[in-house]
């Protein structure tokens, strides 16, 4: 029964997070509700460990009918996957707790902006070219896989919010382009905590699978109603993570 119940939070999640991230935002509760008086190191790791395939595979759907910059995107995937090791390194020394309440305000801004800016992202209109765009999408690659390794949740959200924003790109590429940067913060996460022993490798193998069929679907659908679908999807995650977050900092 527990496999059944944490492989059907995995599909939803792949699902959810291959349109515009914050799969998490379901999986990690779902672990966390499945086996509370595990260790938490160990369902974070076993997470890691499922949800890498769905963010993979949806990188690959999408560069099959998004055009993808990888010259730019592959410098920034790997100052992201360093940074992600960098600030999970970090963690083991320091508590990530002042994030843990600031991230709602944060997220009540990005969601705040997202709705008066009616149009942000949703013309493909890139700001930068050249190495302007490689040195533009390394730094939010290395700002958010920080603190993807730090502490972690929306990191997807945060990664499509700053494409569209900082970069021009409508939610469509920008969600395309954030699901390679997010695989890398994810290898980065899995590394470490394989290395450590928290992963629990039968169960990440069947919710993997299960976060594989749901990434597709989710691609799928994202690439069929286009931009204005993935915007609405963006703002919904978002509110989610605004209440979800709320509650673990200050009513938990």
């Amino acid at each position: 029964m527990e496999m059944l119940f944490v492989a059907a939070a995995s599909l939803l999640a792949g699902f959810v997070d291959a349109i515009v991230g914050g799969g998490g935002l379901i999986l990690t509760p779902a672990l966390f509700a499945t086996f509370p008086a595990d260790p938490p190191a160990t369902l974070l790791g076993t997470n890691k460990a499922a949800a890498i395939w769905g963010t993979g595979i949806a990188t690959v759907q999408y560069s099959r009918r998004v055009s993808l910059n990888w010259s730019a995107l592959v410098p920034a995937a790997l100052t992201g996957l360093l940074a992600s090791w960098a600030g999970a390194w970090l963690v083991s020394g320091l508590s990530p707790n002042f994030l843990r309440q600031a991230l709602p305000g944060v997220l009540v801004l990005v969601l705040t902006y997202t709705l008066l800016k009616k149009e942000m992202g949703r013309h493909h209109a890139p700001v930068y070219q050249g190495r302007a765009e490689v040195l533009a999408l390394c730094l939010i690659g290395a700002a958010v896989g920080f603190y993807d390794g730090f502490f972690g949740p929306g990191t997807g959200s945060f990664f499509v919010f700053l494409i569209v924003r900082v970069l021009g790109y409508d939610f469509l590429n920008a969600s395309a382009s954030a699901k390679l940067l997010n695989t890398a913060t994810n290898v980065a996460a899995l590394l470490l905590f394989a290395y450590k022993g928290h992963v629990w490798w039968h169960f990440a193998a069947v919710m993997a699978v299960a976060n594989v069929a749901g990434s597709i679907a989710g691609t799928r659908m994202a690439l069929k109603h286009g931009t204005g679908f993935v915007r609405v999807v963006f703002i919904a995650v978002v509110s989610a993570l605004i209440l979800k977050t709320a509650y673990d900092a200050f009513l938990r």
